[in-house]
This record gives structure tokens, sequence and C-alpha cells, in this order.
């Protein structure tokens, strides 16, 4: 602990084409971003109910930016029945569907994918669409050959199921996502918030997810960068916490040298039994608890500051450029000189 304390201090194949990818992503910055979310026999509600809330038109005049223009899309004529014995008439077809910059696949506890959903999604992932699979929507993604040769996850009581079934697909049973660029999974249920509020961070940055998130009433962030790696979530401590001073003081003073001497002794114990005691009550070693709140000051300042890189990391706790840049790349997957301009980018849009 003590060496990471000091480290601290119709299906056309054009998504195989780099440059009109690249061209399609660019244009969707430039209007109204259109999300399809996707319903058939056997949907679920309550993944639906995420997908409606989180890209609702409602919350521009409430987060004060321009937001999605959403749809709920069937493939087919008529209602769709969903889980709990409901019947929803989607107003909008496959076309708004293949069309859409984001499409959000929901689960369904319907025994076969519809060939109509796969060959939509097919279309629209190639002309440039983001495909989202929530929870077990990640067997829809998989049956249309959107998940062959790439990485991807789904609820952990399905994992080993969507292996059997699809073989080239790399599952990932102990992650709440998994963010592949163009395509992305969530785990079961809850996590699909998790998915979401993480395309509203890449879409708009951290702060308008930030503030999205407390509308919501849920954790700001449960992720440890652009795709979610972490097999347990760190949970929030309250005032009853053994940790809870401790806590509160570490992240006052986050830019601050600290060793878990220094900290075991705030909180009247020897270092072995805080470091133990801190990950029971946790879930992650406090060098990782720190690492991460010290990677999120780092990406708000580089979000909402022209602050050099070595004045980032002076702030962030990280004390050197060279130490942020490790930390960083080892977390977010890419460097802060390019997160930064990244987002300005969207920012700029």
């Amino acid at each position: 602990m003590q060496n990471d304390a000091a480290n601290l201090a119709a299906d056309g194949r054009d998504d195989l084409n780099p440059a009109l990818a690249t061209g399609r992503a660019t244009a969707r910055r430039h209007r109204e971003h259109a999300v399809a979310i996707v319903v058939y026999d056997g949907a679920t509600a309550f993944e639906l109910g995420i997908a409606c809330e989180v890209f609702g038109s409602h919350w521009s005049e409430i987060l004060g930016v321009p937001w999605y223009r959403s749809r709920v899309c069937a493939v087919t004529p008529g209602p769709v029945t969903l889980d709990a014995g409901l019947q929803l008439r989607a107003a909008y077809g496959a076309a708004h569907i293949v069309r859409a910059d984001t499409v959000i696949v929901l689960p369904s506890v319907a025994a076969e994918v519809p060939a109509e959903i796969c060959t939509a999604l097919r279309r629209a992932h190639s002309r440039g669409s983001r495909v989202v699979s929530l929870c077990t929507g990640a067997f829809a993604l998989a049956a249309a050959g959107l998940l062959d040769g790439r990485r991807a996850t789904t609820h952990w009581t399905e994992c080993g199921d969507l292996a059997r079934r699809y073989p080239k697909v790399t599952v990932d049973p102990g992650v709440l996502f998994v963010d592949e660029g163009d395509i992305c999974t969530s785990a079961g249920s809850a996590a699909g918030i998790d998915l979401c509020l993480h395309l509203v961070r890449q879409d708009y940055g951290t702060e308008v997810a930030t503030q999205l998130a407390r509308q919501l009433v849920v954790a700001p962030q449960r992720e440890g960068g652009q795709a979610q790696y972490i097999t347990a979530p760190m949970p929030e401590l309250d005032s009853s916490s053994l940790f809870a001073d401790t806590v509160t003081w570490l992240l006052e003073h986050l830019n601050e040298p600290v060793t878990v001497e220094e900290l075991a002794t705030r909180s009247a114990m020897s270092p072995r039994t805080f470091a133990r005691r801190f990950l029971a009550s946790t879930g992650t070693t406090p060098y990782q608890w720190l690492l991460r709140q010290r990677i999120q000051v780092a990406r708000r300042l580089l979000e909402t500051t022209d602050l050099p890189v070595d004045a980032v990391a002076a702030a962030a706790g990280f004390s050197t450029a060279a130490n942020l840049r490790k930390h960083f790349g080892r977390t977010v997957h890419t460097s802060p000189q390019f997160y930064r301009r990244t987002f300005q980018a969207r920012q700029a849009s």
C-alpha cells in the first residue's frame, strides 16, 4: 500500500469502412440524436421504463441542454405484449430503428428473437448506429451476429446460456456493462441504468450525467472508466459506517499524499486491521477507492477547465503528469489530453 500511495502522489457492411463510420459519427454530433427503443413480444416493462426515462425529451428543460429524441419502435404492426401482460402499441416501426443514431434493445421473456428484429439491428448497425442491449437483450444482438468476436455481458444467470448458444461471443459475467464502442451490453436489471448513464456521460460529459443521476436518485457513477470492469460496485457509506469519518476526510484531502498507516491512525486501528475492515465494508482496497475518486476529480477538471495536465495531476492528487497519464490510461483507456479534446469536441457540437 505504501508503494501504491507513492504512485498516487439492407445489410450492407458500411461499418467495415472506418472513414465512412467516422463521417457518420461526426454527422450525428451535429444534429438531433435519435434514439430507437425496440420492443417486441415479451419485452420487459422495467427496462422499457429505464430507457424511456433516461432518453425522454423532458430532460432538455431540466438539464438545460438539447436532449435525445427517443421513439418506441416495433417491427411488426399491432400491439406488443410486455412481460407483465400489458399491451403496447408502438407509434414507430422498423424504418425508425434503421435510421436511429442509438438503438436500445430491451430484454424479452420470449424464447426466440424475431427474424425481423435481427434484420433491423444489422441494417441499423451497418448504417452507423450505436446498438445497445439492456440485460438479456444481448441475446437479440447475438442472434443478429453483432456480438461475434466481441466481449459482452448480460444478466449473470444467463451468461452461461449466452456463451453456449453463441460461442463466438466472449461473455463476461463479472461486470455491470461492456462498452465496445458501437456495441454496448449491460448486465441484469438495474445495471441498465448504469449503462444508460454511461452513454449520457459519453455524449454530454460527467457533469450532465451526474445531474441526471441526482434527478433519478441513483448513484451518479458505478464505473471505472469508459467501460465497467468492476465485479462489485462500491457502496455509499452512511453516517453510521465505521469508515464514514475517514472517507469524508479523504474526499476533502484527495490532493494530498496519504498512506494506510495515516488512515489507520485516523480510524484508531492497526494498518492491517484497517485494510481488512475497509475491504469488507466497501468491497475494495483503500488504494483502489482513493484511485477511483482521484480519477473522477481529474475527469471533471479536464472537462470543465483549461488547466494544464500538470496542474490537473496536482489537484487530483497524482503529483505528476506522468502518474496521471499512467493511472488515467489504465482506468479510462485513453490519455488525459485525448479525453479533454474529445469532450470539448462534443461540447462544441
